[in-house]
């Protein structure tokens, strides 16, 4: 009960953090954010020098960790202040729950995992403070993942919104594109729950119903360099623009 009464909300103070991010290579022309965010506002004052929170999603085997991994070295270089995160995060007590779930060594019904999942995210009460503090963060799977694989199932996709409601809004979304019958090709395919052809493509489906301008695509069966080149632009872009923006929450 503890886990899932974390879901009905938080209480967040923000403080405003004048620190200025590094600027870290050359910028695209910027990007708009997407009508869903909802600004919150600190004390009506703008807040700058903060990190930009981006978002890799994609079909199970669209290659999302290692061009996380690629663009995590990439911003290093640039001397970007820079961090990788992943959900489901299985270290957390929550996350062990999710990966015994995933390998098939538990079971739970539909709407408690997706609670779970959910819930592995608000536990990372960091987000806010590393991205005010300056600090990039390169994210594989975020709350879109949660909601597209739960509407996959059959479950309301307005419930599955829910309870992200309130977390930390993307500044970018880049959704990896790659066809089911494309990604069972790549190895180790079919090892966890979901990586089934069929249920994939339900996925996919509603990953497409998510979308708004924030999004970015990029076909994911590229050359693995092609994907790479791509994926820094926009991140570089990303960066620039968010000096001096406000955190947005999700608000669907």
């Amino acid at each position: 009960m503890t886990v899932l009464a974390r879901l009905t909300g938080r209480s967040t103070s923000w403080s405003r953090n004048g620190k200025a991010a590094a600027l870290c290579g050359l910028g695209l022309l910027p990007q708009r954010r997407g009508v869903f965010r909802r600004v919150r506002m600190e004390n009506g004052s703008s807040n700058s020098g903060r990190g930009a929170l981006i978002v890799l999603e994609g079909l199970d085997r669209s290659g999302k960790s290692s061009q996380c991994a690629r663009l995590l070295s990439f911003l290093q270089g640039k001397g970007c202040q820079v961090e990788g995160w992943r959900f489901p995060d299985r270290a957390t007590g929550v996350g062990q729950m999710i990966s015994a779930y995933l390998a098939n060594e538990s079971q739970f019904d539909d709407r408690t995992i997706h609670l779970l999942f959910s819930a592995n995210r608000w536990e990372k009460t960091l987000m806010e403070r590393k991205l005010l503090g300056g600090t990039t963060l390169i994210v594989n799977r975020y709350s879109y993942s949660g909601v597209a694989f739960s509407a996959a199932k059959g479950l309301d996709i307005q419930w599955c919104k829910a309870p992200e409601v309130g977390l930390v809004a993307p500044d970018l979304v880049i959704y990896l594109d790659v066809q089911p019958e494309k990604a069972v090709e790549r190895g180790g395919y079919g090892g966890e729950r979901y990586e089934r052809i069929g249920f994939q493509k339900k996925v996919g489906e509603h990953y497409h119903s998510l979308r708004d301008s924030t999004w970015k695509v990029i076909n994911g069966s590229l050359p693995m360099e092609s994907v790479e080149e791509q994926l820094r632009e926009l991140a570089m872009n990303c960066i620039l623009e968010c000096q001096g923006k406000q955190l947005a929450n999700l608000a669907w």
